[in-house]
């Protein structure tokens, strides 16, 4: 990609991210709902609702308050949390890494998933087998996230021990690890393990859905390529043909896909995370807009937006490296 051509993304990503980070200050300002009086007690009075604003900032007008903001973050200053009276930035770093490992590994597993789920079918045209992954796919794919996680609770916690499934599928529904805290070495990685079965199953299973009609689609434009027809001419075995010629040729945008899912894995986690009661990004954001926690709101959101802006980026750049045809 020219350097112009870059500079030019660049910079209507970081116009793209003020804007978004701009709307999502004037909504949550305009949101019913004052931070002060849920962090006073019922017997507090006026004045020290009053006070506790002027603290907190609240009582300057919109503009000044989105002056002294903006400002903040041009400095890397995300501000305080109402709730919490911590920086913004060391409680959506504590969060952060939590949201990052549970995305990847779940992105992961959608990709190489979906893929696969999603060649089967191009190969199986038309089959039994086909028809039924789709009415699957569609089904999972279709469903809300904090449904499917529910329903993985009802299934691998409390049905695994009324239905006396074997100890290894009774996984545990809520939390990172064991609330004891006295696992060490091995043992508290395999309670991690544990742990993010679910979560991981529930992310990836959605994604994996999507993908995979989305390979599927891929899979079936090309095998339908000359190409394709002259290796089977040739006598190349199904493994080549389906592997080296075809999927090789469908990859590129599919990994392009992948790079655009990852914002919205990292997103739907906000879910997923609340209901299996992981602290990371997603739980922070709901506890946040439920305390009217703006700064923390703010800093969420403007993670999130770079994330995907840079997602998009990065997806611009990869396409032609992986594709000859866009050189």
């Amino acid at each position: 990609m020219p350097l112009a051509v870059l500079a030019r993304r660049l910079l209507t990503g970081v116009v793209l991210l003020w804007l978004v980070v701009s709307l999502t200050f004037l909504l949550v300002h305009l949101a019913p709902g004052d931070p002060a009086a849920l962090l006073l007690p019922p017997s507090a009075s006026a004045a020290d609702a009053a006070r506790l604003r002027t603290r907190l900032g609240l009582d300057a007008p919109l503009g000044v308050q989105y002056v002294r903001w903006i400002g903040g973050v041009a400095r890397g200053d995300l501000g305080t949390s109402v709730a919490l009276d911590r920086p913004v930035s060391r409680v959506l770093g504590d969060a952060l890494p939590i949201t990052l490992g549970l995305g990847a590994t779940s992105l992961a597993l959608t990709f190489v998933v979906g893929v696969a789920v999603g060649t089967w079918q191009a190969v199986r045209r038309g089959h039994r087998d086909d028809l039924a992954l789709t009415v699957a796919a569609t089904t999972v794919y279709a469903a809300p996230s904090y449904w499917l996680s529910l329903v993985a609770i009802a299934l691998f916690t409390y049905g695994a021990a009324r239905w006396h499934f074997p100890p290894a599928l009774r996984l545990p529904a809520f939390g990172v690890r064991d609330p004891s805290g006295q696992l060490t070495g091995v043992a508290a990685t395999v309670d991690l393990v544990r742990h993010a079965v679910l979560p991981v199953l529930v992310l990836s299973g959605v994604g994996a859905a999507g993908i995979a009609r989305y390979a599927r689609a891929a899979m079936l434009d090309v095998l339908g390529g000359d190409f394709v027809r002259t290796a089977r001419a040739k006598g190349a075995p199904p493994a080549r043909v389906y592997g080296r010629h075809a999927l090789a040729n469908a990859l590129p945008p599919l990994v392009v896909l992948l790079a655009l899912a990852f914002p919205g894995v990292v997103a739907g986690s906000v879910f997923v995370e609340s209901v299996f009661a992981w602290p990371g990004m997603g739980r922070a954001m709901v506890q946040a807009i439920a305390q009217r926690d703006y700064p923390v709101v703010l800093g969420a959101t403007l993670l999130y937006a770079a994330l995907v802006i840079a997602a998009n980026l990065a997806a611009d750049l990869l396409l032609p490296a992986l594709d000859p045809r866009r050189r």
